[in-house]
């Protein structure tokens, strides 16, 4: 999965675009500019640092994913978070996608375990920069 979504980064953003400003048609340069932009966000979310990274509550920070290498394990809405949270490209809210989904990011019912890393609460917005998690992989 993140090897199509490395091609994609590099490739797809300006194929459309670059032939149409080839053929001189109208609007051409505006478009390739908003693919560059495109790009620069796909690029970030790949490189994970906060706040584009992927947290998954469960998992200790030795184990966090470094950029973006989804763990399907881990579920849909955690690996899609990061693609959300970047700034929008169309309409508000809906980061690089089409559409925006009916997401919620805060707290979840319940509680996490005494003596958890996280805390009691079932905070999903949470943020670790990529310093952090590589300093807790050497440690362990």
């Amino acid at each position: 999965m993140r090897q199509r979504v490395d091609r994609e980064v590099s490739v797809y953003p300006f194929r459309t675009q670059e032939i149409e400003a080839k053929a001189g048609r109208s609007g051409a340069a505006d478009k390739v500019a908003k693919a560059k932009a495109l790009q620069l966000r796909l690029v970030a979310i790949l490189q994970g640092e906060a706040p584009l990274d992927v947290f998954v509550r469960w998992k200790p920070v030795e184990e966090q994913p470094i950029g973006w290498h989804p763990d399907l394990d881990d579920g849909v809405r955690l690996s899609m978070r990061p693609f959300l949270t970047v700034a929008d490209v169309g309409a508000s809210g809906d980061g690089v996608l089409r559409w925006k989904t009916n997401v919620k990011w805060g707290k979840d019912r319940g509680k996490n375990p005494p003596g958890s890393a996280w805390g009691e609460d079932l905070d999903n917005d949470k943020h670790l920069t990529l310093v952090e998690k590589r300093a807790a992989r050497e440690e362990s």
